[in-house]
């Protein structure tokens, strides 16, 4: 039989800083919530509660329509940080 592994403990960044609104213009607070290719990370990898993670998605989005961060990236050159841009 399999052993079962440990994980570490998944927590909320966002409640953890006590943070009240999420702006769309902080985008050190949005890379955590985003893959490397920019795609916005579901709630069970990212541990964010319901509350913070609606937030980071509209804030993704908003940040996505002024352009600080990009819909799609191209995938034949995918950057080792996409964030050293930003």
């Amino acid at each position: 039989m399999a052993d079962k592994r440990k994980y570490a403990r998944k927590y909320c960044r966002y409640t953890e800083a006590k943070i009240e609104f999420i702006d769309y213009k902080d985008t050190g607070l949005l890379k955590y919530c985003l893959s490397e290719r920019f795609k916005i990370m579901p709630r069970r990898l990212t541990g964010t509660s319901k509350r913070y993670q609606e937030m980071v998605e509209k804030a993704i989005k908003r940040a996505r329509h002024v352009a600080l961060i990009p819909y799609v990236v191209d995938t034949k050159n995918v950057v080792a940080n996409p964030f050293e841009n930003l």
